[in-house]
């Protein structure tokens, strides 16, 4: 147990100047330990070191502590004190007891986590008796405890710890724990401190810690550096909240300085009453001609105002004369040109029936023309096959009048017999041949037709079964919606809306968005559901946020959740909480709604949104479509409204009108029942088309089937007779070329041959004849495409010209829409400068009248005028102000004393506070002087300790054999501790280098 030593720092002794916050270098820190121990305690040491053995401990008892019933009572001896025996005989309780009763935690003996622990088991408290010796220099109220000092401490089951502090008599002198923290102050008792009291986990720790940073806190916990460390950190926190409670007392200090000031007036006011009347009456004169003043400044500019708005009158005049002009002129070019589109459509409506029927001329022409070529063709080939027969026979006959050694036989005869049924048979080959040709022709073009028939029918049939699946999709999308409207505006929404909450829930939202914009809308007339929805389109699927940060928010949940499908619009608007004045923009319809009137819409943002995207409250709502364009197209349309809708979805414009392709609603309709039947209906009629087309496709396939199989059939038919006509051909060569006698009859040769010439007269008649039809065809068809192409031609370039005219008649529509608007614009400029100019006479003639009244009651106030070089504000604050005061010191003027009171009390007070933050300033300036000159005192004593420990860390090595380096970094604070075998040489190397260093 340690106990502190009578030491006191020299103020004379020569202080070597270094900052707390700099380094300390480790080389002069080695030569300031070589120095010696003697140099430094000169130093820091005062004149006299006088032992004494007060706060060392005489004996201490323990009952029912750990697992002890009863030990002790132990005497201690002056000097050191050795507790010896076997395990488990109570020496660790001895000092665990040291540590609890002279204050220490149950955390600081390593012996338990809690002090109820120490109590033994089957005990309800145990007890510790310490007494210390209170005698000598440093005793401690020596008159009141006497000799010694015994400290009693219980221990209850519960965790209560409660303190007896007795006399050398045994008398209780205190119950309180401040009291014992105070004895252990004055002896210098430490418990915490690892060099006074050492627990074998603390030894363990220490020898086997290789921390740097852990050896550090060791040493400045040994040294009780790191106590005054802390305490210079309490200090200077406890003076910055003393100089945060002083700026505080220093508001306080403004508001007693008001009060002061406040009850110096009413002082000085006792003296000055009569003053204050005869002020009072000159500033009420003065008053009455500063208002007078005043008008007559402010009646100056607007007269000014007046003149310069009725000069800008003119301007606006010629702005709308000009812009009516332009009005005008637009209209008329956009009657002209709608004139000009009307007599272009009526010549194209003109010419499309004779384009229809000069294009079927074309084609019957066609048809005739491809007729007489299979015609001529035939012909041709007819011809060309009697020229080859005719060529043959002549030859055949030369050959045999020339062969006269050959007499006729009855082998020629056979031979001339069979060599006509060969001819007769080609014959009929070669007009099977012809035949089966035309037959493939016809088989071809049939199949080819039947196969673009097929291709179209295919891409019908694909459409069919996109509008099935699409009626399906509907269809479960309305069965689900029974339960759960949002299904209507896609399977996925309900889960967009979940997670939009679930966002909203964890404040990811600055204000919630709202959406879809069609579910949070509802129709007064259900009828007009689909009018609405053509109105609208997209935005009964959108969303609208209030900022660009919740979109950003929302577009990533839409895209989480919506991967692949189509995404909803988002819309950022900022959310108001009314809905927008439309009173003077919208339309309003003594018949027929806007559809802002026609919808029921809750929430204003919904209405803003739909405001502010579709000028929803400029659209009317007309269920009958020639009661809308009669309505839209008459000569008056009704005011603020450019297109209407029917019940049917069409929309009317004031000068077009375009038809819808939807014909039901799909998200507002009111009866979900009728609209699953209406799509059972129509997918029960798509299904029939569906089937109807299959069975069309199937007969279809089964035609071209057929005529492929014909086809192919003629072919084969085709080439076998080819070949059979080739073989009889060669057979009939063969037999020409054999060698007949000379005897043979040639009449039926030349018969034959007559017969061919007369044949190939009669189709080269017929060549000729069907060649000059089809030169005459040719040249119809050639006439009639001809005049169909210039026609159409000329239908084409009208449609051009058509579209040409469209065009500048949308942009002269937009002419006429902008010279409107900016007329309308300027027509409103002008009325609002009348109505202003209206307002400044009238406020003119106002301000004249005041101005009179004025004069005539401020000349019955002062008849003089007075020049007032002060404002009428000031002045009439001033007159405030003195009323104010009069009046109080009329009310008070009975009671002089009290408001003398009053006022000395105030000066008293504010003087006191005034010198309290004066002596508070002055204190506080000190204690910052003082902390500095204590932080310098504390890295000198810092670097002391260390010195000094580093000596005899060295000392005591060298005793025992060996060398080491003990290094401080106090910037790091780090201890880094290094040992060796000693070495002579070495070790005087380094003990000459630390003495004679520089």
């Amino acid at each position: 147990m340690s106990k502190r030593k009578s030491a006191a720092v020299s103020e004379k002794a020569p202080k070597r100047l270094r900052s707390a916050a700099n380094d300390e270098d480790e080389g002069e820190e080695e030569q300031h330990a070589t120095e010696g121990d003697s140099a430094l305690s000169q130093r820091f040491q005062g004149p006299s070191d006088v032992v004494s053995d007060a706060g060392v401990v005489q004996s201490i008892t323990l009952k029912n502590f750990m697992c002890h019933s009863l030990l002790g009572p132990f005497a201690f001896g002056s000097n050191v004190n050795f507790v010896v025996g076997n395990n488990g005989s109570g020496k660790s309780a001895i000092l665990t007891a040291l540590i609890v009763a002279l204050g220490g935690n149950a955390l600081a003996t390593n012996r338990g986590s809690s002090l109820k622990g120490f109590v033994k088991e089957g005990e309800s408290s145990a007890d510790v008796s310490i007494t210390l010796h209170n005698k000598g220099k440093d005793a401690y109220k020596l008159d009141l405890y006497g000799p010694s000092i015994t400290i009693d401490l219980r221990i209850t089951r519960e965790g209560l710890r409660t303190y007896k502090l007795r006399s050398k008599t045994g008398q209780v002198i205190s119950t309180k724990k401040e009291e014992l923290i105070s004895i252990l102050d004055n002896f210098n008792i430490q418990v915490n401190n690892p060099i006074s009291v050492l627990t074998q986990e603390m030894s363990k720790y220490f020898l086997h810690s290789k921390g740097e940073g852990d050896k550090y806190k060791f040493f400045m916990k040994a040294t009780q550096l790191s106590q005054m460390k802390e305490d210079f950190i309490h200090i200077k926190a406890t003076k910055e909240l003393t100089e945060q409670k002083l700026e505080n007392h220093g508001e306080y200090l403004k508001d007693l300085r008001c009060i002061y000031l406040e009850r110096k007036e009413r002082y000085k006011s006792l003296a000055s009453l009569c003053e204050m009347q005869t002020k009072l009456e000159e500033l009420q004169k003065q008053m009455a001609w500063a208002l007078v003043a005043e008008l007559e400044k402010d009646l100056k500019p607007a007269k000014e105002r007046l003149q310069a708005e009725g000069r800008s009158t003119v301007k606006y005049d010629e702005k709308v004369e000009e812009w009516e002009n332009n009005v005008k002129g637009a209209e008329e070019k956009y009657k002209e040109i709608q004139e000009q589109l009307e007599r272009i459509t009526l010549q194209v409506q003109e010419l499309q029936p004779k384009c229809a029927e000069l294009k079927a001329e074309a084609q019957k022409s066609n048809s005739l023309l491809k007729s007489c070529e299979l015609t001529v063709h035939r012909c041709r080939n007819n011809l060309r096959d009697l020229e080859k027969d005719r060529a043959q026979l002549s030859s055949r006959i030369k050959d045999l009048t020339l062969n006269i050694s050959q007499t006729t036989g009855a082998e020629s005869q056979a031979r001339a017999k069979h060599m006509e049924q060969i001819e007769t048979e080609l014959q009929n080959l070669n007009l099977q041949i012809s035949t089966l040709g035309q037959q493939i022709d016809q088989f071809q073009h049939a199949c080819s037709r039947a196969k673009e028939e097929q291709g179209k029918m295919i891409k019908e049939y694909d459409e069919l079964k996109k509008y099935v699946e699409a009626s399906k999709r509907r269809l479960q999308t309305m069965e689900s919606s029974r339960t759960n409207r949002l299904r209507r505006f896609g399977d996925l929404m309900p889960s967009l809306l979940e997670a939009i909450e679930e966002a909203d829930r964890k404040g990811q939202f600055q204000r919630k968005p709202r959406g879809p914009l069609g579910y949070l809308i509802g129709l007064k007339d259900p009828e007009l559901a689909l009018a609405v929805e053509v109105c609208l389109k997209t935005l009964l699927l959108a969303f609208t946020c209030d900022n660009y940060k919740d979109e950003k928010v929302l577009k990533g949940i839409i895209g989480r959740v919506y991967r692949n499908n189509r995404r909803p619009a988002i819309i950022t608007s900022p959310f108001l909480p009314d809905v927008h004045n439309t009173s003077g923009r919208g339309v309003n319809h003594p018949q027929y709604p806007s559809v802002l009137q026609a919808l029921i819409i809750k929430d204003p943002v919904v209405a803003n949104c739909l405001i502010d995207q579709r000028n929803i409250e400029s659209i009317l709502l007309i269920k009958n479509r020639a009661e809308a364009r009669r309505v839209m197209q008459g000569k008056n349309p009704p005011a603020n409204c450019f297109q209407a809708f029917t019940m049917d979805g069409d929309q009317i414009f004031t000068n077009k009108n375009y038809s819808s392709d939807q014909n039901r609603a799909n998200y507002l309709s009111g009866d979900v029942e009728e609209e699953i039947r209406h799509l059972q209906r129509e997918l029960e009629n798509q299904k029939g088309q569906e089937v109807r087309f299959q069975q069309q496709m199937r007969r279809l396939e089964e035609d071209i089937k057929q005529n492929e199989g014909l086809l192919r059939r003629v072919v084969m038919e085709q080439r076998t007779a080819k070949n059979k006509a080739t073989k009889l051909q060669l057979e009939l060569t063969d037999l020409r070329n054999v060698e007949e006698p000379q005897s043979e009859d040639l009449r039926p040769l030349e018969e034959d041959l007559q017969e061919i010439v007369t044949k190939i007269s009669s189709k080269t008649a017929e060549y000729e004849q069907a060649k000059t039809r089809m030169a005459n065809l040719k040249a119809d068809y050639e006439k009639a495409d001809q005049e169909y192409r210039q026609h159409k031609e000329s239908i084409s370039t009208i449609t051009d010209e058509a579209d040409s005219v469209k065009e500048d008649l949308s942009k002269t529509d937009q002419e006429v829409m902008k010279c409107r608007h900016h007329k309308k614009h300027y027509d409103d400029k002008r009325s609002a400068h009348l109505r202003n100019i209206q307002a400044l006479e009238d406020q003119l003639k106002s301000k004249e009248e005041n101005l009179a009244a004025s004069v005539a009651k401020a000349s019955e106030i002062w008849p003089e005028r007075l020049e007032v070089s002060r404002s009428a504000k000031s002045i009439d604050g001033e007159i405030n102000r003195l009323k104010i005061k009069i009046a109080t010191q009329q009310e008070q003027q009975g009671d002089r004393e009290e408001i003398v009171r009053q006022y000395q009390e105030a000066l008293e007070k504010y003087k006191n506070v005034s010198q309290q933050m004066r002596s508070l300033n002055s204190f506080i300036k000190k204690v910052e002087n003082v902390i500095t000159f204590r932080l310098k005192v504390y890295a000198e004593l810092r670097m002391f300790l260390s010195a000094r420990c580093k000596y005899y860390f060295n000392t005591m090595l060298a005793q025992r054999g060996y060398s080491g380096c003990m290094k401080f970094d106090h910037k790091n604070e780090t201890l880094t501790i290094s040992v060796s075998r000693f070495n002579l040489f070495a070790s005087a190397s380094h003990l000459y280098s630390d003495r004679d260093g520089p």
